[in-house]
């Protein structure tokens, strides 16, 4: 268990100067363009840790043992997260990164839900207070000053809040499928991590194509690299403390990457309102820590 979480808070560091390193590093991409170019480098930094720690062999006859189940949940998984992908990169493009991480990452917040219709989990009170608290962040993010009731208009006028939100609800769907296909179906971490990688790129690819190729491309080849190792790196760490622990601590734990991303985002980037947005990522991290107990 300890081993576990420790993983998971490797991965929300790894994660955080993730989100921290795209928008610095990135201007002037397509979303889809971006996330294939990044998953494609993912990948290739991922293949020798496949080929020593699994083999095409032990690929293949899990594959073989494959049915509609465990399609269905690839499916799920690798369209939801390209579709949170889009939308969180698109926030992230028009927002600042200590505004728009501790609204994306208040996942928890739909999984719960899910979680209770699809696998009959039962809320407690304290999960219950937990959706309120991490609901609270969002309102925090979006305060400025004055009105009680300003938040909620920015929050529902803002498009990078509402692309941020909507980030969130994907990454939720996503998670509770990673969930089954990790714990229910039992497919092996080794596995999983190159098919998610590679199919989070095949679905975007057709948008990709149709994109516009920024005239850095070339000269933005090593710095996709290194996004793609932040991911392959992410990852791995992150499917791993999820096939350790339960996801319900996983979770919370991964997705304190929020306040990583705020404080290098305060400190590195200058950006606005960090004070009041550090506590909305803090807030975001108590919610989603309760919605986990």
């Amino acid at each position: 268990m300890v081993g576990g979480i420790v993983i998971a808070v490797a991965a929300a560091v790894v994660w955080g100067g993730y989100l921290y390193y795209l928008k610095r590093a990135f201007e002037g991409y397509a979303a889809s363009l971006l996330t294939v170019g990044i998953n494609s480098f993912a990948l290739v930094w991922y293949l020798p840790v496949w080929y020593f720690r699994v083999g095409s062999a032990t690929t293949t006859k899990v594959l073989m043992t494959f049915g509609i189940g465990e399609l269905g949940i690839i499916v799920a998984t690798t369209t939801m997260i390209a579709g949170a992908m889009i939308a969180f990169l698109r926030a992230l493009a028009i927002g600042e990164v200590s505004y728009v991480a501790p609204i994306s990452k208040i996942v928890p917040v739909f999984v719960l839900p899910i979680e209770v219709v699809v696998l009959g989990q039962v809320l407690t009170p304290l999960q219950v207070a937990g959706v309120l608290v991490a609901t609270a962040a969002v309102y925090v993010a979006n305060f400025r000053g004055g009105s009680l009731l300003e938040p909620l208009r920015q929050a529902t006028t803002s498009t990078a809040a509402r692309l941020a939100i909507l980030s969130a609800m994907a990454f939720g769907v996503s998670d509770v499928a990673r969930r089954i296909a990790l714990q229910e179906l039992a497919i092996p971490v080794g596995v999983w991590i190159p098919i998610v990688l590679g199919g989070v790129a095949v679905v975007l690819l057709p948008a990709a194509f149709r994109a516009t190729l920024p005239a850095t491309l070339r000269a933005d080849l090593p710095k996709l690299a290194v996004g793609g190792l932040f991911v392959a790196a992410g990852e791995g760490l992150t499917n791993v403390a999820f096939s350790l622990v339960p996801a319900s601590i996983a979770s919370p734990i991964v997705n304190t990457q929020a306040i990583v991303a705020v404080l290098l985002g305060g400190l590195l980037l200058d950006e606005q309102q960090f004070r009041i947005r550090t506590v909305a990522a803090v807030l975001a991290v108590i919610g989603v820590t309760m919605i986990a107990v």
